[in-house]
């Protein structure tokens, strides 16, 4: 399928609106396949240029994000685009930041905000998002009314 990803390929999230996300570790090599066509990186200073669009948050290690506004925003970009685009989100180890993000995606694709952990644990990694305040941020992210 243009524009998405192939839903069984390594690190992609199958959201219940059919969307397709991929979650990754910049620390690992680029899967195999297409390239993304937009990125979300979740890293404590700013990444290098990528030859695809992308957006940076300023998101420590272990921690959250610095600006919790402009993550939402970048999460909602992600999200939306998603719907015709392959969309990556990475973090250095791929599973804390990554997968604290892909909980809040899932929660703007419908996931209910005390349920989105464990659907992204459930459909993209056991480790994913590691500390105890990366839960409790997803449990209050909230999609817009």
């Amino acid at each position: 399928m243009i524009g998405t990803w192939e839903p069984t390929a390594p690190g992609v999230l199958l959201l219940p609106s059919g969307r397709l996300v991929r979650g990754r570790g910049l620390r690992r090599p680029l899967p195999p396949g297409p390239a993304p066509e937009f990125a979300l990186y979740l890293l404590g200073k700013e990444p290098p240029a990528a030859a695809w669009e992308s957006r940076w948050v300023r998101w420590p290690d272990f921690r959250l994000p610095a600006d919790r506004a402009a993550a939402a925003g970048a999460l909602h970009e992600a999200w939306r685009r998603a719907g015709s685009q392959r969309v990556e989100v990475a973090c250095g180890g791929g599973f804390g930041r990554t997968g604290t993000a892909l909980a809040c995606i899932a929660v703007l694709d419908g996931v209910p905000a005390g349920e989105a952990v464990a659907h992204v644990r459930a459909h993209y990694s056991p480790r994913a998002v590691e500390t105890p305040w990366q839960r409790r941020f997803v449990s209050r992210f909230a999609a817009p009314a």
